[in-house]
């Protein structure tokens, strides 16, 4: 009897998935019963029972289930000659129920309405048009350095702690969901990551527990990266799945936190994913650009940049392989590479804005 329920368990990952893919060609259904429903309740819900606890439950949760995995591989390794097909049986019928796990309470976001639809933005832009946004993030960013440094070349050292930083990141989206309620982030799961550096080592600042829902950071990343790295994952807890999406949405929220500090991270953010842009379409006017940068911005970044060579190994690329292909196989055609087409966003929202 058991192995029969254990022959279901496993044989159900095929309508599972056949389900998934139909669903995927139905994004307002998904949007509407799924991101703003089903989504909605089982995501706060694990937030009201995690958050509250100052550790990762998460990466305790993998922790051991690591372990579980390693002791069953060892104790079962004789299993795949003498009982080959129970072995497989036992296998399959595991993943058919992360397959259902991941989808209820996380990855049917990947199929929901762009966010550029539900937020109506636009999604295309001239390069004349991103020239005119990067010279108003620019005036921004130097203003806002301006304020807090006194002194155009020296970097922004952030006054507070890595658990302040990270309470303080909900104050952007109260007032972030004024504008658009579809953002409001309530309550707050975010956790600094016992897995810091091996996160490092992979080259990621942080990511989302699909089955605790909590945000995790990475405790080592520079801490003027914190508000808007916290926004991001936050904004994956809200139901935005696509790497481009989650940027744009924690650079608004970081921008709309009354905190200067944040405003600094989150406009500064931008310009670089703006300029960035500028120098793939026209290098000359790249060049012109960043010599109007404050020097002490360009310190910052400079900041970013060392503390990630620091962590160069020869595994990273195979790392960011593997999650492009994870992304891609989740409705994110370009993988990683779709971090950058938070440009299109920022652009279309800042265009008639004034900063």
């Amino acid at each position: 009897m058991l192995k029969n329920k254990k022959i279901v368990i496993a044989l159900s990952i095929i309508p599972q998935y056949l389900i998934v893919k139909l669903l995927s060609h139905y994004p307002n259904f998904v949007e509407t019963y799924y991101s703003n429903g089903l989504y909605h309740f089982t995501s706060k819900a694990m937030r009201y029972v995690f958050g509250w606890i100052p550790f990762s439950i998460g990466d305790l949760l993998y922790t051991f289930a690591g372990i579980y995995i390693i002791r069953w591989l060892i104790l079962n390794r004789k299993r795949i000659i003498k009982d080959t097909k129970g072995w497989f049986i036992d296998v399959f019928s595991a993943i058919s129920i992360l397959y259902f796990a991941f989808h209820i309470f996380w990855g049917m976001n990947y199929y929901r309405l762009p966010v550029h639809k539900s937020l109506n933005i636009d999604n295309k832009y001239t390069t004349e048009e991103l020239i005119a946004v990067t010279k108003k993030l620019i005036e921004k960013s130097n203003a806002i350095h301006l304020s807090i440094n006194k002194n155009d070349s020296l970097k922004i050292e952030i006054p507070y702690s890595k658990q302040e930083l990270l309470r303080k990141a909900t104050n952007g989206y109260k007032l972030l969901a004024k504008k658009f309620p579809s953002l409001t982030y309530n309550p707050s799961s975010t956790k600094l990551s016992i897995y810091s550096l091996p996160l490092t080592y992979m080259g990621f600042s942080g990511y989302l527990n699909p089955f605790t829902n909590e945000a995790q950071i990475d405790g080592l990343i520079p801490l003027y990266k914190y508000p808007t790295t916290a926004c991001h994952e936050q904004a994956h807890q809200i139901g935005y799945a696509a790497e481009n999406e989650t940027n744009f949405i924690g650079f608004l929220a970081a921008i709309h936190n009354e905190n200067i500090y944040f405003k600094y991270s989150g406009h500064v953010f931008a310009l670089s994913h703006c300029l960035r842009e500028v120098y793939r379409r026209d290098k000359d006017m790249y060049k012109s650009l960043i010599d109007s940068v404050n020097k002490g911005i360009l310190a910052n970044y400079q900041e970013s940049y060392d503390f990630w060579e620091a962590y160069q190994n020869p595994l990273e690329p195979m790392f960011k392989l593997t999650y492009s292909k994870f992304l891609k196989a989740n409705n994110q055609d370009k993988g990683i590479e779709s971090y950058s087409y938070a440009v299109a966003l920022i652009v279309n929202y800042l265009k008639d804005r004034t900063l």
